[in-house]
């Protein structure tokens, strides 16, 4: 299974110049722990949640004050949209990641993939696995 059928497309986006207020409002508006930071459809970096709390309390500046390319994780490592499970899985934990932006051919952001989406697709096939097991063993 590639990456293209797991990727949450339409992700959050902003730019560089985008305030750590501005991106905790959205953050907490959506529901979601990451905001991918773009520059012409190419990621240049990613803030999370704990970036926000941990860097901008760091920078002893108020949130308006602080923006994304202050805080952001610069050059994010990415995946490429026809790379398999195994390879999000290898780089994740070789890189110590729980979030990757998925890029195209041309390193245009398509979407992202989580550890979270990853553990989900592996708890229904253990599921499924499962049920097989149990429907091949004899009953006691």
């Amino acid at each position: 299974m590639t990456v293209s059928k797991l990727l949450i497309e339409g992700i959050e986006t902003a730019g560089p110049s985008a305030t750590a207020e501005a991106l905790a409002m959205r953050l907490a508006e959506v529901g979601i722990g990451s905001i991918v930071i773009e520059e012409e459809m190419r990621p240049v970096g990613i803030v999370t949640d704990r970036d926000i709390a941990v860097r901008v309390a760091a920078r002893d500046r108020p949130a308006d004050e602080v923006t994304a390319a202050e805080i952001m994780t610069e050059d994010p490592v990415t995946v490429r949209d026809d790379a398999g499970l195994f390879a999000v899985t290898e780089t994740m934990r070789e890189h110590g990641v729980r979030r990757m932006p998925v890029v195209n051919d041309e390193g245009t952001l398509v979407g992202i993939i989580t550890l979270d989406d990853v553990m989900q697709l592996l708890a229904t096939e253990l599921d499924n696995l499962a049920a097989v097991i149990e429907a091949e063993s004899p009953p006691y």
